[in-house]
């Protein structure tokens, strides 16, 4: 079956009130079967019960998709983020050549839930005085502090935390830590979120008999977005596209305002809660596609 039509046919998951890790497990397995991650997001996302738990699915897509050695059972969290900020020559936290991390993320989604962090860390500097960076694997536990933040406006079943590495070892993944896993992540990130946005939406739509013409609106967007997903989240085109993709989503949240009063009230009241995840780093992709229309115009 194509996850077109799963979405279209498939009964939504009921997961009332279990804990995010257990939801989370399950969105994987009965997305299992797909093998390409942003239809996987989708699936995650079709059977979740907020736009929260949606973005749970796609953000824990891209990280598979980042890094395909990540256990199925992981709930990973990205840290990057420091009180400077997340450019390479404002980072602070360390990493030895034998893995062992020191220092401490300001931002890190999932906080207490995940079980494993995807640290970018500096490994000393190149000849040009630039930061080197590595990405390593940490388990969660003995020399991790992990302190949760308050609870965002917007999808709030979601934690956040600063975490702190005391000297942790973890595994050193190959590559360069930024160029190869900072670098692409927000792009892979953004690609899988909407996706499972999509799918949340078209759970949303048959449950509240929305015309079929929406249905297909957010399908058609879908295709889009799951197009977007097989290039280089690298190249200027990737982001152009990208750029698009998320123009055509809000003018399609427009044209669908209406119909929310056809949901449930609760539903309709979680999604103009939750509405505004779809603007987080809404500046930094904008410098991205700035930059992208720059390279292909010379």
């Amino acid at each position: 079956m194509s996850a077109f039509d799963f979405l279209l046919t498939a009964t939504p998951a009921e997961y009332g009130s279990l804990d995010l890790a257990t939801m989370a497990a399950r969105q994987r397995a009965r997305a299992a079967c797909f093998a390409n991650s942003v239809d996987r997001a989708a699936v995650a996302g079709f059977d979740s019960g907020t736009t929260g738990t949606a973005f749970l699915g796609g953000y824990q897509e891209a990280l598979h998709a980042l890094v395909p050695a990540l256990a199925e059972d992981d709930l990973t969290s990205m840290c990057a983020t420091e009180a400077g900020g997340a450019k390479p020559a404002q980072l602070t936290t360390t990493v030895t050549e034998d893995g062992v991390v020191t220092g401490t993320k300001s931002f890190a989604t999932l906080g207490e839930l995940a079980t494993r962090f995807l640290v970018i860390a500096r490994a000393g500097t190149w000849p040009d005085g630039r930061a080197r960076l590595r990405a390593v694997l940490v388990p969660a536990g003995a020399g991790t502090v992990v302190t949760p933040l308050p609870e965002l406006p917007f999808a709030p079943e979601i934690p956040h935390a600063t975490v702190t590495f005391e000297g942790v070892r973890g595994e050193l993944l190959p590559g360069d830590g930024y160029a190869d896993y900072l670098k692409p992540f927000r792009t892979v990130e953004d690609v899988h979120v909407v996706a499972a946005v999509l799918g949340y939406l078209v759970r949303v739509a048959r449950q509240s008999q929305w015309p079929a013409g929406a249905v297909a609106q957010l399908l058609g967007l879908f295709a889009a977005v799951r197009g977007v997903g097989t290039e280089d989240p690298g190249a200027a085109g990737t982001h152009i596209a990208l750029g698009a993709v998320f123009d055509r989503l809000t003018a399609l949240r427009a044209e669908l305002a209406p119909l929310w009063d056809r949901a449930d009230p609760a539903v309709a009241r979680r999604w103009a809660r939750d509405e505004p995840l779809l603007e987080v780093a809404g500046k930094v992709r904008a410098l991205r596609l700035a930059t992208a229309w720059r390279t292909v115009n010379g």
